[in-house]
């Protein structure tokens, strides 16, 4: 497993993150069925855990950026046929990683 040290501050969307996740997946009803929905929504939630779990500290003004690279990361995944849950959440972090977004400041 892949292992992200990211702790976010601020508005977390009652902690769970899947708001941004659900934001993101508007209109895709067309393009995933209910049983696709569902292991992107825990996918998504899952690696939002990671980062809540972790070490390094978000300002409040990046939260929703973090929460939307892993959300689009699932998606564009999903679109090209990914539906396993380790992979999904796995790679949504290592995109994570890959941003600019590591450094809090």
């Amino acid at each position: 497993m892949l292992s992200v040290l990211i702790r976010p501050i601020g508005n977390t969307d009652s902690g769970d993150g899947s708001g941004a996740m659900r934001e993101h997946l508007k209109g895709f009803d067309r393009v995933f069925d209910a049983e696709d929905m569902q292991i992107l929504g825990a996918a998504f939630d899952s690696a939002w855990e990671a980062v809540r779990a972790s070490g390094v500290r978000y300002p409040e003004d990046k939260v929703k950026l973090v929460r939307a690279i892993l959300a689009k990361h699932i998606i564009a995944a999903a679109k090209d046929g990914e539906r396993d849950h380790s992979r999904l959440r796995d790679g949504a972090l290592l995109a994570l990683a890959q941003s600019n977004q590591l450094r809090t400041s």
